[in-house]
């Protein structure tokens, strides 16, 4: 078994605590537009609630792997790996609860609340990811700025 550095460490710490402050806002939105759309009962409401949630669910995979595989790759049993990934995670239907219960008062929070989801994101890839991934190119740096073009590019024609 591996040795766990101080190195590895801090870096799978960042990511760790970036990833479950991340999920904290995400559970908040799925929370406020689920209650929206049981309180409005519109079915466009209703079905925009449930594709973001299986959206937000499904994108959860990777990062509740990425969480626990660094881990593991930096010498963590398996059960603690997973452990960690899945604490990472468990924070966003815990924030969904809570803010569809705290709908009627924080409703208008929902722009702050993806911003704030959006934004923690965007640092922890600009400031630990890309950096750790650049081994002597700028593969991962070009492969980022592509894809933020594409996505981009979607937004502005869909």
């Amino acid at each position: 078994v591996k040795k766990y550095s101080k190195k590895s460490i801090k870096k799978n710490t960042m990511l760790f605590l970036a990833m479950t402050i991340h999920n904290i806002p995400e559970g908040m939105t799925v929370g406020l537009v689920s209650a929206y759309a049981y309180y409005n009962n519109s079915i466009i409401s209703i079905s925009a609630a449930l594709a973001l949630t299986i959206g937000i669910a499904i994108q959860n995979i990777p990062e509740g792997a990425c969480i626990s595989l660094t881990y593991r790759q930096a010498g963590l049993s398996k059960f603690k790996s997973f452990l960690l990934g899945f604490i990472s995670g468990v924070v966003e239907p815990i924030s969904s609860i809570i803010m569809f219960i705290l709908f009627k008062y924080f409703s208008i929070l929902l722009p702050f609340v993806l911003s704030l989801a959006s934004g923690i994101m965007i640092y922890v890839v600009i400031n630990e990811l890309i950096p750790s991934s650049n081994d002597d190119t700028n593969v991962g740096s070009i492969s980022c700025m592509i894809g933020f073009m594409i996505m981009l590019a979607l937004d502005f024609l869909l």
